[in-house]
């Protein structure tokens, strides 16, 4: 399991998120499960046509509505919250977003950590 993060300034659309999931293409061989929540971007009909195109080596498992509690990602953010970001003056969103990758880059040293989020949102391999 490997932790990777994009971040990006403004709206996430259809747009973005395929092209974040082409990079990942590039960097991850075999087959990857994405765990989504609604947002619209994961339900367009431009991203369902890409993930249709790429369905032998993308599989998608949705996460039901407004249960945040299921998605790992929000135990990430919160541990992220907790440490890194905590009392974090950030002066603009470029300064945010390198204190935001120096966190990831924390809990990836740390690969007890991304079980830990999967198992407490009762997700497992």
């Amino acid at each position: 399991m490997r932790l990777l993060l994009s971040i990006a300034a403004g709206t996430v659309n259809s747009q973005r998120v395929t092209a974040f999931l082409g990079s990942l293409r590039r960097h991850v061989r075999g087959r990857i499960v994405l765990l989504w929540d609604g947002l619209p971007a994961h339900r367009s009909t431009h991203t369902m046509t890409f993930l249709w195109h790429h369905r032998h080596w993308l599989q998608v498992e949705r996460l039901p509505a407004y249960a945040p509690e299921l998605n790992p990602v929000e135990y990430l953010w919160a541990h992220l919250a907790a440490t890194d970001l905590a009392n974090f003056p950030a002066d603009d969103l470029d300064i945010l977003a390198r204190q935001i990758r120096k966190g990831a880059r924390r809990v990836r040293r740390r690969p007890h950590l991304p079980h830990a989020f999967l198992k407490h949102s009762g997700l497992s391999f």
